[in-house]
C-alpha cells in the first residue's frame, strides 16, 4: 500500500506537467501519464528516487486507449487522491475562416474530450471511496476571448463550464474541483501552436518576463495542499508584465 497520497498527472513529460510531477515528488506517489514514451522513462528514474512512480503512455484524444490503461492500474494504484489534467494544446493562430480543420480538431478533442476521458474513468475511483480532487489546468484564454484565438478559446472556455459543472456534480461525492488558469507561461506551447516555427515563439514572449512551469507547480501544490475543508476553486494566474491577453508590458 502507497504511503503517500497518489497523483495522476496528464501530460507530464514536459511544461507545467514536467514541473508539477517534480514539485509533487515530496509528498504525492506519482501517475505520470504522456505520449512520449522516452520521457516517461527518464521521467520516471529520476523522480522514483524520491517517491513511488509508475508510467502510462497513451494519447488522451484515444477513449479506448485510455480506458483500458487507466483501468489497468492494480488495486492499490488505483486509489487516487488528485487528478490534474493538464494536457492540452493550442495549433495555429488565425482568422476563423483561415484556420485548419485539423488544429481544430486537435484542439477539441485534446482540451476538451481528452480531459473528459481521463477524468471519466479515474472518477469511477474517486466516487467509490468518496473522496478525490481534480484540478483542470485551463487557461486565461477560458476567460477572455483574443483576436486569432476563436477555437483555442472556445475550447478552454468549455474547461471553464466543465469545471464549474463538475464542482456542482460532483459535491455530493465528497470530491474537490479547482481550476487554475496561466497566462503566459514559456514553456514549448507556442512551439507546437506554431508548428516548430522558432521565430513566432520567440515574438510571443519577446520584450518581457513570462511565467514558466514552475510557477504554475508551485500554484498546484498550493491548491492540493490546502486544509481539507478548503476547495480552491478558480485561480487565473499571470506574471507581472501582463494584465490580460492582449495587455502586456514589453520592455
Amino acid at each position: 500500500m502507497k504511503k503517500n497520497k497518489i497523483a495522476l498527472i496528464t501530460g507530464a513529460t514536459s511544461g507545467i506537467g514536467e514541473s508539477t510531477s517534480n514539485e509533487l515528488s515530496d509528498k504525492f506517489s506519482l501517475i505520470l501519464c504522456g505520449r512520449n514514451k522516452k520521457k516517461l522513462y527518464e521521467l520516471s528514474s529520476s523522480l522514483s528516487k524520491k517517491t513511488d512512480v509508475i508510467t502510462l503512455e497513451f494519447d488522451v484524444r484515444e477513449k479506448k486507449d485510455v480506458r483500458e490503461k487507466i483501468s489497468s492500474l492494480s488495486d492499490d494504484w488505483k486509489n487516487i487522491d488528485v487528478l490534474i489534467n493538464n494536457a492540452g494544446n493550442a495549433h495555429g493562430l488565425d482568422f476563423i475562416y483561415e484556420g485548419e480543420i485539423e488544429d481544430w480538431d486537435m484542439m477539441i478533442d485534446t482540451n476538451v474530450k481528452g480531459l473528459l476521458y481521463v477524468s471519466k474513468y479515474v472518477l469511477d475511483f474517486m466516487i467509490k471511496k468518496n473522496s478525490g480532487h481534480i484540478i483542470n489546468i485551463g487557461s486565461i484564454a477560458g476567460k477572455e476571448v483574443y483576436l486569432k484565438g476563436n477555437i483555442y478559446c472556445a475550447s478552454k472556455f468549455a474547461v471553464d463550464a466543465i469545471s464549474n459543472g463538475m464542482r456542482i456534480d460532483l459535491n455530493k461525492h465528497n470530491i474537490k474541483v479547482s481550476q487554475i488558469n496561466p497566462g503566459l507561461v514559456e514553456t514549448n506551447f507556442s512551439m507546437v501552436r506554431f508548428k516548430n516555427d522558432q521565430k513566432r515563439s520567440n515574438s510571443v514572449y519577446s520584450g518581457l518576463k513570462p511565467l514558466i512551469g514552475d510557477d504554475i507547480a508551485k500554484v498546484i501544490s498550493y491548491v492540493v495542499n490546502c486544509p481539507e475543508n478548503v476547495n480552491i476553486s478558480d485561480i487565473t494566474v499571470l506574471a507581472k508584465s501582463q494584465a490580460s491577453s492582449t495587455v502586456l508590458n514589453r520592455k
